[in-house]
């Protein structure tokens, strides 16, 4: 028998639907949110599943990334699409949700996103950091040339090391009058 599965996924807990073919509902319930606990849901109560369908989120990069690892036949969902197809519950939950990502999927409805590699995840943030604090330092930079302003000292542009021994000089280059 085909088993389709929709993942609502959550900090904690998962939301996890399997149906059938029809579209049958054949299991409904939670597990944690762990790769290891969605795998071992899957795989006792949809064995031979035909696919699991989970939408793009914070943890979907993990998420995929682990299933695909532990052998599961796992699909990305662009949530943007699946919206429609969500919001045509009245009831909106985490169930409901789950159910209608499982009927998405065992239809074939939906738009598979392709997630990138964890390498690729890797350099993005490592880049993303770097710009962070690049922007801290400029933004410290300026408070202190705006606070040494206050007493009479225009330290200049924070080009090269030059702005720190500047800043550090300062207080036995000041005038006496100053300090």
């Amino acid at each position: 028998m085909e088993l389709f599965v929709g993942l609502d996924v959550s900090q904690n807990e998962s939301s996890v639907c399997v149906i059938d073919g029809v579209g049958k509902i054949c299991w409904q319930g939670r597990c944690a949110s762990t790769p290891e606990a969605i795998a071992a849901t899957g795989t006792a109560r949809a064995p031979g599943v035909v696919r699991v369908g989970l939408e793009t989120g914070s943890l979907s990069t993990w998420h995929w990334h682990a299933l695909n690892g532990l052998g599961v036949p796992v699909v990305c969902l662009d949530a943007r699409h699946a919206k429609a197809a969500l919001s045509l519950k009245v009831n909106k939950s985490d169930a409901n949700d789950a159910l209608s990502l499982a009927q998405i999927v065992r239809t074939g409805w939906f738009r598979e996103v392709r997630v990138k590699s964890m390498d690729s995840h890797r350099t993005r943030a490592v880049l993303v950091a770097r710009a962070q604090l690049v922007a801290a330092k400029v933004d410290l930079g300026n408070q202190i040339r705006g606070v040494l302003k206050t007493f009479g000292r225009v330290v200049g542009p924070a080009a090269g090391g030059a702005f720190e021994r500047r800043v550090e000089n300062w207080p036995a280059t000041t005038p006496r009058s100053v300090r």
